[in-house]
């Protein structure tokens, strides 16, 4: 019997996760259609049980707030999963094509460059309020990672003639190189940055 790819193309058995703290958090289980269809949502940590394909995919397809910019951060996408899941097929061939690697490998490094150790919460004291570092739980830094890289990419892609499928290729290139110019690498410096000044 040969082996399950993710999109009958790429395989996940010799991705390594090197974060202690994330391995648990994620799934690389291969699935030729990563989409389960909300199958574990009864369990409370029911994202750790999908593939973090398809964790992705729920992202593009729901990509969050990002101030009160909800034209740039979800207008794109109405919740097709279809569409979405066209995206990130596409995104992953672009990305191959540019690294000559495992695009889902390059994906999974990227998220670990790209997810935060810490952040700000706001103590009010006194009818003061000052902002306080506090560590970021596993779960939580996938999800930032996952937001920022979405929100960045539809981001570029907005009122622009780059398409949302290579401003997110684009993006996780950039996240798994460590670049500035990924949205999730600037916003886990600019994180890191301010709870370092909180302390």
């Amino acid at each position: 019997m040969s082996e399950l790819k993710i999109f009958n193309r790429w395989g996940t058995e010799n991705i390594k996760v090197d974060d202690p703290g994330l391995r648990p958090y994620i799934t690389l289980n291969a699935r030729i259609v990563p989409k389960t269809g909300a199958r574990y949502a009864g369990n409370k940590f029911h994202k750790s049980n999908i593939t973090i394909v398809e964790r992705l995919i729920n992202k593009v397809m729901i990509p969050g707030h990002k101030s009160k910019k909800h034209n740039k951060s979800s207008g794109h996408m109405t919740g097709k999963a279809n569409v979405a899941y066209g995206i990130i097929e596409d995104s992953f061939r672009q990305i191959e094509a540019r690294t000559k690697e495992n695009p889902v490998a390059v994906f999974v490094k990227a998220l670990e460059n790209a997810a935060a150790r810490e952040e700000i919460v706001t103590i009010e004291y006194g009818g003061a309020r000052y902002p306080k570092a506090v560590e970021c739980s596993p779960q939580r830094r996938i999800d930032l990672a996952l937001r920022s890289m979405t929100q960045g990419a539809y981001a570029k892609s907005f009122n622009s003639k780059k398409s949302i499928v290579a401003a997110l290729a684009e993006e996780i290139v950039a996240a798994y190189q460590c670049s500035p110019s990924s949205n999730a690498i600037a916003k886990k410096n600019e994180l890191e940055r301010q709870a370092d000044a909180s302390r």
